[in-house]
């Protein structure tokens, strides 16, 4: 038998050699999930069971050729919560954090502690799971198309004991929205990649479900259809808060005001990049043919 650090060293070897940015980082999580050890070096000279290390060998294999290093190990965290994922469900990222985080300042600025929820194009049901386990007395409802994500979606509600609501739906068709009224917030992180960044995707997340990932071919297009028609199921006054990718905010903000949104907050992620937008449905389902790309850029948050 091998010890943890002999073999933690030669798998890291392997991740460097094939160009993993993150080879230390990576070979640490496989080791932490297949020891059960948050610290597995600390006993470096300890020898690693024979059928644990043929198993991290052959992550570390899999790891070597661009798999998803979360598909790997089956669950990643989000918010501190796990959350099971595997191929057919998009993975979780620190990006979306930030979604989280402008939902319950909403719901804190406005004295919002039981809300009504929608959480749109809900994949894992990592956003809609974060903020039920945040706000305990929210009517959450998930809403997912995928089969493949529904399951985990499903698997990961049960796992971390949060009481939402799924629907099993197309978030573009008409019955889905009607479905659901008198919402106080409909958040989503929809797809929102380019056809020209989809045709440019690093390796890793071509793995992903491309259905999670794809937002037509200038990228906005589950931006422009969830306002259109999900408008009619927020109440006046209500949020609609989404995320979406590196120098979409004009355009975003733009469709907002044209569906008689206003109000719009603009957040930026960790890395400074403008990463999500919350707007308020202060009319009816008025339609302002202006589509003036004008911004609120003294709004943006840091």
């Amino acid at each position: 038998m091998v010890s943890r650090k002999a073999l933690f060293d030669e798998c890291m070897d392997i991740l460097e050699q094939s160009g993993i940015d993150t080879a230390r980082f990576d070979t640490m999580c496989i080791f932490q999930d297949m020891l059960s050890d948050q610290n597995p070096l600390f006993l470096p000279q300890e020898e690693v069971p024979e059928e644990t290390e043929k198993r991290i060998r052959e992550l570390t294999a899999l790891r070597s050729q661009n798999r998803p290093l979360q598909y790997l190990l089956g669950q990643w965290e989000f918010y501190g919560y796990p959350m099971k994922v595997g191929e057919g469900v998009l993975i979780p990222r620190p990006d979306t954090e930030t979604l989280v985080d402008q939902v319950l300042d909403i719901c804190r600025e406005n004295g919002l502690s039981s809300p009504k929820i929608a959480d749109l194009c809900s994949g894992s049901g990592c956003i809609a799971i974060a903020l039920k386990k945040q706000l305990p007395q929210a009517e959450v409802t998930a809403v997912e198309v995928s089969e493949a994500a529904l399951d985990y979606l499903r698997e990961n509600a049960r796992l971390n004991e949060a009481d939402i609501d799924i629907i099993a739906g197309d978030v573009l068709k008409k019955e889905t929205q009607q479905k659901l009224s008198g919402m106080d917030l409909i958040v989503s992180n929809p797809p929102y990649l380019t056809a020209e960044e989809m045709r440019s995707l690093q390796t890793e997340v071509t793995y992903e479900p491309a259905s999670a990932l794809f937002g037509g071919e200038d990228g906005l297009g589950f931006y422009r259809a969830i306002i259109e028609l999900w408008r009619r199921s927020l109440k006046k006054g209500g949020y609609m808060v989404f995320e979406f990718g590196d120098k979409q905010h004009e355009a975003v903000s733009s469709i907002f005001k044209r569906y008689s949104f206003d109000n719009i907050r603009l957040r930026k992620d960790g890395g400074g990049i403008i990463r999500t937008a919350a707007a308020v449905k202060t009319g009816d389902d008025f339609i302002r043919y202006s589509d003036s790309s004008e911004q609120s850029r003294k709004n943006t948050e840091e």
